[in-house]
């Protein structure tokens, strides 16, 4: 019951943002959805964007490129629907209301999965992962960008300190990449192969996972 009250909050709390998301993040996140894009689409063609939201990451995808975007709100997804029908966003293929925990796709289904901005809101992320190395074919890559924190130090005891504002505007500030890797290393078929830092200073950060032959 927990869960599913954590999904209802989430629908209404995009329901009121998907009017504004993209005019408050277009330009504050242009550097981490151009960076996620081309990082996913080094996998391959085929991609899987987990979050999708109002299709802010969609046009960012190079030429060659199939994207299929989900998302939990059907009010974001209508943007995203826009962009796509629009032609603003061309290599997209589908977009569809989907439970990042139980995604209705085939195992190793596509070359990359990209998150973009969500891992850290999914009630479960652990799960969310599990089923990201379903779909996804050996040798693909999870692509994730989010604000990541810091492990250790004054950095993570501040951001812990402001996490309850931060989630008041969708993020979490407390979500520590220490918890990737130990899901990571529990699991024993996916490497952690890149932590490289994006604008603004490095506050958020792109994560690239590997699943292993």
């Amino acid at each position: 019951m927990a869960v599913a009250y954590d999904l209802e909050g989430q629908k209404r709390a995009y329901k009121r943002w998907a009017p504004y998301y993209d005019r408050v993040y277009h330009k504050l996140l242009a550097d981490a959805h151009a960076k996620t894009a081309l990082a996913a689409a080094k996998s391959g063609p085929d991609v899987l964007e987990i979050g999708v939201g109002t299709g802010l990451v969609l046009p960012w995808y190079p030429e060659g490129a199939r994207v299929i975007g989900v998302d939990l709100s059907f009010h974001m997804l209508e943007r995203a629907r826009d962009k796509m029908l629009s032609g603003a966003a061309p290599q997209t293929r589908l977009v569809a209301a989907m439970d990042a925990c139980r995604l209705g796709f085939a195992d190793e289904s596509f070359d990359a999965v990209a998150v973009p901005f969500v891992i850290t809101l999914v009630p479960d992320p652990e799960a969310a992962l599990d089923e990201a190395m379903r779909v996804l074919k050996p040798g693909g890559a999870i692509v994730i960008s989010s604000k990541l924190g810091y492990d250790t130090g004054a950095m993570a005891k501040i951001e812990e300190w402001v996490a309850p504002l931060m989630k008041k505007v969708g993020w979490s500030s407390a979500f520590r990449i220490a918890r990737i890797k130990a899901w990571a290393e529990a699991r024993g078929d996916v490497e952690v192969t890149e932590i490289a830092p994006l604008f603004p200073a490095g506050w958020f950060k792109l994560m690239r996972l590997v699943k292993r032959n």
